[in-house]
């Protein structure tokens, strides 16, 4: 069973590992972690499906929300699309930032994209930076990086992985938190995903 961190009668939130897909795709279409969750949940006797109400990228680990059934899906993704999910990711990045904290403000796909982010350690080489997504445009962590001279370590679409010094065998994120009040229940939640090892060792 993939990791759950958080569990009620209207969602699940999982702790996805590096290297698998969200969804799958023509190439894959059954190492993915949506078909791993719901054949477990079948093994566990549940009568209902899972369904991601947001995608982490195959490389990128950490949480990630899953609805019992289409209608809570649909509940939970108008929170997403009117930004009422605080979305907090880990990054390594190459180099060191001029500016310590800031917002990324550049468009992608001429939509506005916006990232903010603060340097939590500065080590030799690269930077544990802690980001928050303000929008959620597709790969906006890695581009917006890209774009400042800082592409995330282990980066291999949007920079050569042979021009970092740093070496890091996949994209170096990480989606570690997740706030918002639950559209169901009203709670207010704040659900985190332990750093895995592969970047804590970068700590």
């Amino acid at each position: 069973m993939p990791e759950v961190i958080y569990e009620d009668e209207y969602i699940i939130v999982i702790n996805k590992p590096a290297g698998i897909l969200t969804v799958p795709t023509d190439k894959d279409k059954k190492n993915d972690l949506t078909a791993k969750l719901n054949g477990e949940l079948e093994a566990r006797g549940e009568v209902y499906k899972a369904h991601p109400c947001h995608r982490l990228d195959r490389e990128t680990s950490g949480a990630i929300i899953y609805a019992k059934g289409k209608r809570n899906q649909q509940i939970m993704m108008k929170l997403f699309h009117k930004n009422e999910i605080k979305k907090t990711y880990i990054a390594l990045v190459s180099g060191v930032p001029n500016k310590k904290e800031g917002v990324i403000n550049f468009k992608i796909g001429g939509k506005e994209a916006l990232s903010g982010y603060t340097v939590i350690a500065e080590k030799k080489g690269y930077s544990i930076v802690e980001v928050e997504l303000f929008t959620g445009r597709t790969n906006q962590i890695r581009i917006h990086f890209k774009m400042i001279g800082h592409p995330l370590l282990g980066e291999t679409k949007y920079a050569f992985r042979k021009d970092f010094d740093i070496k890091f065998k996949r994209t170096a994120l990480h989606s570690y938190s997740l706030e918002f009040a639950h559209p169901i229940t009203g709670a207010q939640l704040n659900i985190t995903a332990e750093v895995p090892n592969d970047i804590k060792k970068m700590f």
